[in-house]
C-alpha cells in the first residue's frame, strides 16, 4: 500500500519520549527522592507538586538537562525544609540525578526498525531541547545519528524556534512535519509557526508538557498517532 504523503517530506522529530525513552528514568529518581523525604511533614503529592514549581523556576534561569534537575530537587528540598541542605543532603540529592545519566539508551519500539526506512524517503531532522552536551551524547549513545540529515538543539521549543529552523533549512512548510509526544513543546508550537504536526502518544510524557492540543489552522494537518511504528502508514 502506497504511503498518504509522497517522498520529500521535512521530518522534523523530538528525541526523548519519541525516539527513546526518557521521563521514566526521571520519574523513578523522583520516586526515589520523595521516599527520601519521607520523614518530612509532607504528602508524596505536596511534594511532587513542590517539585514541580521547582522545576518551573529553575528551567526559567538554567534551562533543561540534569543539572537543572538537580538544583531543582536542592531547591525544592530547601523550601520544604526551610533550611539550607548540608553537604552529605546534596550528595545524596545528586545521587537522585545521576542514577538517569547512568541508564542505557532504550529505544522506543519501532524506532530502530523504521527509522531507516523514512531516512530513505524523507528529510529528517532531529529537533529537541535541552543541553547540547547531554542530547548529543544521548544521539551518539541511540545509534541514529547517521538518519538525520541535520540536528537542532535549541533551548526551547517554540514557535520562534520552529520559524528559525524552518528558515535555516529551507523546508516548505506545507510539506514539513513535527513529530512528537508533548502537546506544549512538539506539536502546538509547530501548529502556530505554519508547520503539520503527528502527535505520538507516550504514556508517560512528562507533566510540565501536558497541555491541550491544539486544533490545525486551516490548510495545516494534525495527526495523532499512538505508537512511532504508525508512522510508515503514512511517511
Amino acid at each position: 500500500m502506497p504511503n498518504v504523503y509522497p517522498p520529500g517530506q521535512t521530518l522534523l522529530i523530538d528525541a526523548d519520549d519519541t525516539l527513546w525513552e526518557n521521563n521514566i528514568y526521571f520519574e523513578r529518581a523522583i520516586a526515589a527522592y520523595i521516599s527520601y523525604l519521607d520523614h518530612l511533614p509532607h504528602t508524596p503529592e505536596q511534594v511532587r507538586q513542590a517539585l514541580n514549581q521547582a522545576e518551573r523556576e529553575t528551567i526559567l534561569s538554567h534551562g533543561y538537562g540534569l543539572t537543572s534537575f538537580t538544583q531543582s530537587l536542592v531547591a525544592c528540598f530547601e523550601k520544604l525544609t526551610a533550611a539550607s541542605a548540608s553537604e552529605h543532603q546534596k550528595a545524596q540529592i545528586r545521587s537522585f540525578a545521576q542514577s538517569i545519566a547512568e541508564h542505557e539508551i532504550e529505544l522506543l519500539p519501532g524506532v530502530a526498525e523504521l527509522l531507516p526506512e523514512l531516512a530513505a524517503r524523507h528529510r529528517l531532522i532531529l529537533m529537541t531541547k535541552g543541553s547540547q552536551a547531554e542530547q548529543a551524547d544521548k544521539l551518539a549513545r541511540s545509534g541514529l545519528a547517521a538518519h538525520f540529515t541535520a540536528v537542532e538543539i535549541v533551548a526551547e521549543k517554540n514557535a520562534a524556534a520552529y520559524a528559525e529552523v524552518v528558515a535555516r533549512h529551507a523546508c516548505a512548510p506545507h510539506s514539513t512535519w513535527m513529530i512528537g509526544n508533548s502537546p506544549k513543546s512538539d506539536i502546538n508550537p509547530a501548529l502556530a509557526a505554519g508547520l503539520n504536526a503527528v502527535f505520538i502518544f507516550h504514556k508517560d510524557t512528562w507533566a510540565l508538557e501536558h497541555a491541550e492540543i491544539a486544533a490545525a489552522p486551516e490548510g495545516q494537518t494534525l495527526m495523532e498517532v499512538e505508537s512511532f511504528r504508525k508512522l510508515a502508514d503514512f511517511f
